[in-house]
């Protein structure tokens, strides 16, 4: 009889790297021909899971799944109702009287860089700003134009979003409500080694960090309204939607915040320090106060390594057919994943756990 033939860790894992990338390479092809499907298949699990935390919440208080389900469900697209008809309208609006009043700003822009030089000119200090000046209002300009043509494609392409949109709710409710079977089937694939840690983290840190996130950019775009209000900004629920929900994706928030001050301080210096200042207090009040009761240490990476994941998720996305989008959304969350996996691994490694034996 033969024996079973152990190869050495190091063989191992020099196998399973071409074959992962080989396997990547076969999924690649056979999702980017059913593109964009994959994609909406995706929003509408993440959709999936946001709705679910809020269902199993009402169930564990003793209230009947389908109740539970159709509550969660009726409130969701009361709250889309609400967005469609009191939010996108205006957000629409700003943004093309932003659009529209950019070339202004830009030449405001212009004129400061050249008093400037002229300043620095006069007191003999080494000035050069025409170029620079020059190449920010041509790059400005032409990604005001590609912004303006993207949104002429978009408003021309209704249809297909509004078809798109529908697909996506449509699979968020059938996957809400057969979520538990098809997860459980799905795991009856996966090895029995395996099977607990792969589940078990998966749900906790999905449904944790989107749920999380996704509360964290409500209420910092709803706090933000509410005092770029009251400061009277220009374009303030644009700026302040803007900036609540890119911190679904980490770093990208201050990001915005430094854009949209830039992009005020072209016509206003003093309006756009008031924005700064309101937008990071806001936003240092849910980073102390809110966010650690909602996160906790879901994540659990280091910033050095949030940063490497992001860019790597993005061409990943790409790659897959998914969107550089969708792939900065899930970078962080697969990563946290991929740590546990990596951790299990290493205490079963040290205590020097038989291959076949189940990760704790």
């Amino acid at each position: 009889m033969l024996e079973r033939l152990v190869l050495p860790p190091w063989l191992r894992f020099g196998l399973a790297l071409p074959l992962l990338v080989l396997n990547l390479w076969v999924l690649r092809q056979l999702l980017l021909p059913l593109a964009p499907f994959p994609a909406l298949f995706l929003g509408a699990a993440l959709i999936a899971f946001l709705l679910d935390l809020p269902a199993r919440w009402l169930k564990d208080r003793g209230m009947p799944r389908l109740l539970a389900l159709a509550l969660v469900l009726g409130g969701a697209l009361g709250l889309v109702a609400l967005a469609g008809l009191w939010l996108v309208p205006r957000l629409v609006q700003q943004l093309g009287d932003l659009i529209n009043a950019l070339p202004s700003w830009l030449a405001e822009g212009e004129l400061l860089l050249q008093n400037l030089q002229d300043w620095a000119v006069q007191r003999g200090l080494p000035s050069d700003f025409g170029n620079l000046s020059s190449d920010l209002i041509s790059r400005t300009s032409r990604i005001a134009s590609q912004v303006s043509q993207q949104l002429l494609a978009l408003l021309g392409t209704t249809l297909g979003i509004t078809i798109n949109t529908l697909i996506v709710l449509v699979l968020a409710a059938f996957l809400l409500l057969g979520g538990d079977a098809i997860v459980a089937g799905l795991g009856i694939w996966l090895p029995a080694g395996v099977r607990s840690l792969v589940l078990t983290t998966l749900g906790r840190t999905f449904r944790g960090y989107f749920a999380g996130q996704v509360v964290l950019a409500l209420i910092l775009s709803g706090a933000q309204i509410v005092v770029f209000t009251l400061l009277g900004i220009p374009y303030g629920v644009l700026f302040a939607v803007a900036i609540g929900f890119t911190t679904l994706i980490p770093y990208a928030s201050a990001l915005t915040i430094v854009v949209v001050s830039v992009l005020l301080a072209l016509e206003d210096p003093r309006t756009a320090l008031e924005v700064l200042a309101a937008a990071i207090s806001v936003g240092q009040v849910v980073d102390q106060v809110i966010q650690p009761r909602l996160m906790g240490s879901i994540v659990g990476l280091q910033p050095a390594w949030l940063l490497v994941s992001l860019p790597i998720g993005a061409r990943v996305g790409s790659l897959m057919g998914f969107g550089e989008l969708l792939g900065l959304l899930l970078a962080v969350p697969l990563a946290s994943c991929v740590k546990t996996f990596l951790d299990a691994w290493g205490e079963r490694l040290r205590a020097g756990e038989a291959p076949g034996e189940p990760l704790s």
